[in-house]
């Protein structure tokens, strides 16, 4: 069954406590090589049948309307992931 992903980011001028201690423990962890972290959210919607047209702009929708915050997340990413069976 295709899954369709979501993506959903805090906007940049909205404060990251999460990231802020991730780039903080990297370093005494062993990684060096990064300067700021900034976590999100992932979900996978899974579709009985085929994504079409109108399926995945459901998922637009549901994403921008219940899936993220407007206030304080953007969506930056919904994609079709195809069946890895």
């Amino acid at each position: 069954m295709p899954r369709i992903v979501v993506d959903v980011m805090l906007k940049p001028e909205i404060l990251d406590p999460q990231g802020k201690a991730i780039v903080g423990a990297l370093p005494r962890l062993g990684f060096n090589a990064f300067s700021s972290v900034r976590q999100g959210k992932r979900f996978e919607l899974t579709v009985d049948g085929e994504v079409t047209d109108e399926i995945l702009a459901q998922a637009r929708s549901a994403a921008e309307t219940m899936l993220s915050n407007p206030v304080i997340e953007d969506v930056v990413n919904v994609e079709v992931v195809a069946d890895q069976s």
